[in-house]
């Protein structure tokens, strides 16, 4: 596997510089693609048990009653 490259942009002299990362880079890079999964994870989660509450709410809703369009002016 290659080191992955950065590069520098230095604005005030217009000069780029492109280089292998370093040990530090290379481990804050890890460290923000793990962090990056577990956010991605999370609000996948987070998602998944909105939508089961939602669901929820709208058989709770129906069970009473309502018809569909009822529940979905009142829920969504």
């Amino acid at each position: 596997m290659t080191t992955p490259k950065i590069t520098i942009n230095d604005i005030a002299t217009g000069q780029s510089v492109t280089r292998n990362m370093n040990a530090a880079e290379l481990a804050q890079l890890e460290a923000d693609k793990v962090a990056n999964e577990a956010r991605i994870k999370a609000e996948s989660d987070a998602k998944a048990l909105n939508d089961a509450k939602v669901l929820s709410a709208k058989n709770k809703l129906k069970a009473l009653g309502l018809t569909d369009a009822e529940v979905t002016a009142l829920v969504g």
